[in-house]
């Protein structure tokens, strides 16, 4: 009796628990998506009456030249960011893994932007592109530059993202026995083949990861855009996610929008199911 009692009691608080969390979820993230994909087959505006459209927003879409601009310019941000961060940050997880003074004061510095708001360090850099870089090179701010503004937003992304992709890849080092590299250093293997051959295949699964996230993340870019460059100039660093809240929220277009954001978030999920298959793949044959 007294265990059953006890069953009871923890099935009680486990419900006690579960439940408002649940709720929570579904207010706040399950009901809106539903209440956005409704809004998509519609002509609403954000207030008012509207009226079904049926397929028609999801059909201009293809036609419409600012959304593409959009997604080819967040496509060009997160394939470059990514790479970018990946590079640097295993760089730097190499250094701070080998045997250097002050390793653990380095690592708590290096990890203080991803503990930063995004806002507050973009506004911080816009600050700095647009006042103290200039004033230094004697040249207009990069942010006010059509052609170049999308170098700006990309320093940005990665200055913030490369902490906690060093420290992931960091972790995939300590995973490495420390037998295999005696018995390369026994070969005579160099540092490059010793990373080709050993550490890396050994540390793909977390190559992996970051590739997803960093990918998934930069298409998402959104705090950058709109304290950097709020899209400009001349739409130039437009991310699929600023067009779809400018237009959507203030632009008369929220069911437009609607289909937009759906379409993305298709998007944004089959490039990260095609980037597991093919790293997934790679981990094998390694």
């Amino acid at each position: 009796m007294g265990t059953n009692k006890k069953l009871k009691s923890r099935e009680k608080t486990f419900l006690a628990i579960v439940i408002p969390i649940v709720l929570l979820f579904f207010c706040f993230n399950t009901l809106p998506l539903i209440k956005g994909i409704i809004y998509s087959f519609t002509n609403y505006k954000g207030y008012g009456d509207y009226d079904w459209v049926n397929f028609r927003n999801y059909i201009d879409l293809f036609s419409d030249e600012r959304v593409g601009k959009s997604y080819l310019f967040t496509f060009k941000l997160a394939i470059c960011t990514t790479i970018v961060v990946n590079v640097i940050s295993l760089i730097m997880a190499l250094a701070l893994n080998s045997k250097i003074k002050f390793k653990t004061t380095l690592r708590g510095m290096y990890f203080v932007p991803n503990v930063l708001g995004a806002l507050v360090v973009a506004y911080i850099f816009n600050y700095f592109f647009t006042y103290i870089v200039p004033a230094i090179i004697k040249q207009p701010s990069i942010l006010a530059n059509e052609n170049y503004a999308w170098i700006g937003v990309m320093i940005v992304c990665a200055w913030q993202a490369i902490a906690m992709n060093t420290i992931i890849y960091i972790s995939g080092l300590q995973t490495v026995p420390l037998d295999v590299y005696e018995a390369c250093a026994i070969d005579g293997a160099s540092g490059w083949k010793k990373f080709k051959n050993i550490t890396f295949p050994l540390i793909i699964p977390f190559f992996t990861i970051n590739m997803v996230l960093c990918m998934k993340n930069f298409l998402m870019v959104f705090d950058q855009i709109m304290a950097l460059t709020k899209g400009g100039p001349g739409q130039s660093t437009e991310s699929i996610s600023f067009l779809i809240y400018n237009n959507g929220m203030s632009g008369g277009q929220f069911g437009f929008q609607s289909a937009n954001a759906v379409v993305f978030f298709a998007v944004v999920v089959l490039i990260s199911l095609l980037q597991m298959g093919i790293l997934n793949k790679k981990e094998e044959q390694l």
